[in-house]
């Protein structure tokens, strides 16, 4: 017994060392397919400078932090509780777990128990017999010693798969926020849009009861009568065409926030220019900041899950050992079942060893080795695709600025415009023509800096949802969107 114990304590050491090896290749990032710094801002870039000393925090900002409008941190709380859409994803999240949890379960034993009594009534020679067999045994069935990897392998496929998920499940939560954000933003925009529909129509109804009385007094032409009716009934279209918008931008509110909208909702009179905006993010900006997007989060597992399911496809090329063990009690009479000499024992080793597969195993090789190769071009193009999204974003927020300013002087302009040419048509220095030109000119550049007010606020939606989050670098410098018409 003692001479035999080195060989046990030999033959241990070396199935705990074969049980070590792996057949998966080392696991290496690859390189950005990016230039390594996102394009830099045009707008007042000097300004940046001391903002641009401070480091980089590349951890994502809260959305409570990013959107800071109460009414729309409302509407963000409520959709992530509430939306159908990330409940699933959440529920798939939990799916992928369990799955490898299963995985994970094959690398231990699995001991199962079980007890079975016969009692039979057979014809023996010429006269009958009744044989009872009653049995209970405990034991380990088919349990495959993982020496070459192959199990462990499929273990971190599984868990790959599930942290890729999981990094899904966050994708999708930006994305939620960023949607909610942008019908929100939307709606406001378009409640403004409604209003100065409203302030046009009005303008529009004086002047065409102006046209209508001057018209019955002989100052003003038919003409006059006809184009003003022409710009009243165009308000009064562009009115229920805001109706419309609004309503269904309410719908799109309530479907994405998956439950009622909150009454003050309604009453608070929210404008665009009241939201405050995060400032311009640091500059130059390493692509390297883009790494943490949850969508390349999850490429990145997805890719690691195929150099695990390598290894596994190595692995099935050597032989495959399992061991089934049992120990119990076997008795021919159910009272004897448990004494000491009804015990039973059985261990049963079995070796696969694969001799001739037809080149099934090269080729599930060669289909492996595929699918990293597919996981590494789709790790690429989701960091091409966030590059070229964050670099539109961080453009667009400087050209904005300019834009607006211009948008600005534009409006001030047309409303001097329609300030003088109303003046003139009532002294009779100008036709009704030019007074209608002047009024149409407002109204388009009223809707114009609107539109424009929040094409910048969905642009630092853009742009939040580019950078994974959000950025976070010292004191962010705050600054407000541009004041309303």
């Amino acid at each position: 017994m003692c001479a035999s114990a080195p060989k046990i304590i030999t033959i241990a050491a070396l199935i705990s060392l074969l049980g070590g090896c792996t057949l998966t290749p080392s696991y290496h990032r690859p390189e950005l397919p990016v230039p390594q710094q996102l394009p830099m801002g045009t707008h007042n870039p000097d300004s940046l400078r001391a903002y641009d000393e401070q480091p980089l925090i590349t951890t994502r900002l809260g959305w409570s932090d990013y959107f800071q409008d109460p009414g729309l941190q409302i509407l963000l709380g409520q959709a992530l509780a509430n939306n159908r859409d990330l409940r699933v994803s959440a529920l798939n999240v939990e799916a992928y777990q369990a799955q490898y949890r299963i995985q994970r379960a094959a690398l231990l034993p699995e001991i199962t128990g079980s007890g079975n009594g016969t009692k039979q009534r057979t014809l023996t020679g010429d006269a009958h017999a009744t044989k009872e067999v009653y049995q209970v045994s405990v034991g380990i069935t088919s349990y495959e010693l993982d020496l070459f990897g192959r199990v462990r392998n499929l273990k971190d496929q599984a868990l790959q798969q599930y942290l890729a998920m999981a990094e899904t499940l966050r994708s999708t939560q930006i994305s939620l926020v960023a949607e909610v954000a942008r019908a929100y933003y939307t709606w406001l925009a378009d409640r403004q849009l409604l209003t100065i529909t409203e302030d046009t129509l009005n303008i529009e109804e004086e002047s065409f009861a102006l046209i209508e009385q001057r018209q019955r007094e002989g100052i003003a032409t038919q003409l006059d009568l006809a184009q003003a009716r022409t710009s009243l009934e165009n308000a009064r279209a562009n009115l229920a065409l805001y109706q419309r918008t609004v309503a269904q931008g309410l719908n799109a509110l309530t479907l994405l926030v998956g439950s009622p909208l909150p009454p003050s909702l309604f009453r608070e009179t929210t404008l665009l220019e009241e939201q405050s905006l995060v400032g311009h993010p640091p500059s130059p900006l390493s692509s390297e900041v883009l790494l943490q997007r949850p969508d390349i989060r999850a490429a990145e597992h997805s890719l690691k899950a195929a150099h695990a399911n390598i290894g596994a496809a190595r692995a099935a090329f050597f032989p495959t050992i399992a061991l089934t063990a049992g120990a119990g009690s076997i008795s021919a009479e159910l009272s004897d079942l448990f004494d000491s000499t009804s015990g039973s024992w059985l261990f049963s080793p079995s070796i696969s060893l694969p001799i001739f597969t037809a080149g099934r195993l090269r080729a599930e090789l060669d289909v492996a080795r595929l699918r990293k190769e597919i996981s590494v071009a789709h790790y690429e193009k989701a960091i091409q695709s966030a590059f070229r999204e964050a670099a539109d974003a961080l453009v667009a927020s400087d050209t904005f600025q300019d834009q607006l300013t211009a948008q600005r002087a534009n409006l001030a302009a047309n409303r001097e415009y329609h300030a003088l040419a109303k003046a003139r048509y009532q002294q009779g220095l100008d036709s009704f023509l030019t007074m209608l030109d002047a009024q149409r000119s407002l109204y388009s550049s009223r809707q114009r800096y609107v539109v424009l007010q929040l094409s910048q606020l969905l642009n630092q939606v853009n742009l939040y949802k580019a950078l994974g989050g959000g950025w976070k670098k010292g004191n962010a410098p705050k600054v407000t969107a541009d004041h309303s018409p």
